[in-house]
């Protein structure tokens, strides 16, 4: 071969590697205006929210179960685990079937801010390579994951209400409750608080406007910005914080379960008896069953696996330290020996109050929500519930409703940046990024109180008309006889224990 044929045949293979190198350049170009229009779901984030996801079910089952289980007498010890396996099973079908999209689809304009659409009615239209919004740019997972993740917190809101009327209410009417409340009462509230068009649609809103060039497109555009601002839950419009459910998920279920203890009347023997926890070690389970549960709860609520999710994790983890500790403490002082019981009972405290939090707060300020929240909640628990003599027997208000009140409105305060919480987020000031927001504490620990009312009046009043619906059609209360006898043998024919 001459020196001039070698010289072509590498001038031709470098004009083929120059060119695959461009046409591979002129690919992954398209594939990034692809991918800026069509985000993608990473597989890491998709894999910490189905793992989120099953651990959120296990606070429900077995962990939920166990813990109320525990807590009640033996002859009532299965009724409370029929009903809180039957209320995931029902509820979790109700979901797929015009749950999810009642509480995060858009719904009437007229409506929108109180519930959603039937765009998703029995899942039409999900599929595979549906996405759903995350709270940062760009970033997205799966519609079927987040479905599942809301899921399974429609599960175990209503479980959590069986507390407060255990040991007396009749296992047919705690069916058709339960299917009236979720539908009416929480597709409702968790449209309200948490349903929002999500980061891009902002951006893409934002970044028009920041286009616009004349006075009629400057005002169409700040006419769609409003409008995709607009298509969120009341709440979320009003800007209330809520990470991972103190409003939606405890707050909503504590008060129903207060409502409901009070029109039921209370327990046959009720302070003539002793009635204490047949299994405090069934009760020690479940709640360590809720505890590691939780940090699915609300570390995924982050919906992706990031900083902010750590931080969700961390919080969880410390706040309910402390406030175990905390109830501990207080109650050692107070009674002179330290339970087991309060310090489980603290610890769930600390779980509801830094639901709300989580994600919003700093380290040390969920160590100190954790240990304010316990004497908050023993006070109502002991002080309060003997004062006014309602039977809440598992402490559902005292504990879910109370401590998702105090979390709620902390939120407000603890997410301060200068009290190490991490502030609030405008996702249209740099249109794509996610920059600080205007916080004044005033103004945020307000917009909470609101939140708070809203839910308390929303699920209080509604609750109890529910109630009363199912009490006049098939009736609330099982008979003196069936109460007891116990309801595991009354209602269902069987017994927790057989010796």
């Amino acid at each position: 071969m001459s020196i001039k044929d070698h010289a072509q045949r590498i001038g031709l293979a470098a004009a083929l590697g120059i060119g695959a190198v461009s046409l591979m350049n002129g690919l992954a170009f398209a594939d990034d205006a692809a991918a800026a229009v069509a985000p993608i779901a990473n597989k890491g984030d998709t894999s910490w929210m189905l793992v989120s996801t099953a651990l959120v079910l296990m606070m429900s089952i077995p962990g939920l179960a166990l813990f109320y289980g525990g807590l009640v007498r033996t002859k009532n010890m299965l009724s409370v685990l029929t009903q809180v396996f039957m209320i995931v099973s029902l509820v979790a079908v109700v979901w797929v079937v015009y749950g999810y999209s009642l509480a995060f689809t858009q719904g009437p304009d007229s409506v929108n801010a109180f519930i959603g659409g039937f765009s998703r009615l029995f899942l039409m239209g999900m599929t595979p390579d549906s996405t759903a919004a995350t709270f940062s740019n760009g970033v997205v997972i799966p519609e079927y994951v987040y479905m599942a993740f809301q899921m399974t917190f429609a599960c175990i809101t209503p479980a959590l209400i069986v507390g407060a009327f255990a040991e007396r209410m009749k296992f047919s009417a705690v069916i058709v409750f339960m299917l009236l409340w979720v539908t009416v009462i929480y597709f409702p509230i968790a449209h309200v608080v948490w349903y929002w068009a999500g980061p891009d649609a902002i951006a893409d809103a934002a970044k028009a406007l920041a286009a616009a060039t004349d006075d009629a497109t400057k005002q169409t555009a700040q006419a769609a910005l409003d409008a995709v601002n607009a298509n969120a839950g009341y709440l979320f419009q009003l800007g209330a914080l809520d990470f991972a459910g103190g409003t939606v998920v405890h707050i909503n279920a504590g008060i129903a379960g207060l409502v409901g203890a009070i029109m039921l009347g209370k327990r046959v023997g009720y302070g003539k008896e002793a009635m204490p926890p047949h299994s405090l070690t069934m009760t020690m389970i479940g709640a360590s069953l809720l505890w590691v549960g939780w940090f699915g709860f609300n570390a995924g609520s982050n919906l992706e696996a990031n900083g902010t999710t750590a931080l969700a994790f961390v919080n969880t983890f410390v706040a309910t330290a402390a406030a175990a500790l905390s109830w501990l403490l207080v109650e050692w002082v107070i009674k002179g020996k330290p339970s087991l019981l309060g310090m489980l009972s603290g610890a769930v405290a600390g779980l509801v109050a830094v639901t709300p939090a989580s994600g919003f707060a700093g380290p040390m300020g969920s160590v100190v929500l954790g240990l304010l929240v316990s004497p908050l909640c023993l006070f109502f628990v002991s002080t309060v519930k003997n004062k006014f003599g309602y039977d809440d027997a598992l402490d559902v208000f005292g504990v879910h409703c109370v401590g998702g009140i105090f979390g709620a409105i902390a939120t407000g305060i603890l997410v301060a940046p200068y009290l190490g919480g991490v502030g609030l987020t405008d996702y249209a000031a740099k249109p794509g990024t996610a920059s600080p927001g205007d916080y004044v504490m005033a103004t945020q620990v307000f917009i909470q109180i609101k939140a708070v009312l809203f839910t308390l009046v929303w699920s209080g009043v509604g609750s109890a008309i529910l109630y009363k619906i199912v009490d006049l059609v098939i009736g609330l209360r099982a008979t003196n006889d069936a109460e007891r006898e116990g309801l595991d043998v009354a209602e269902h024919g069987e017994r927790a224990y057989n010796y």
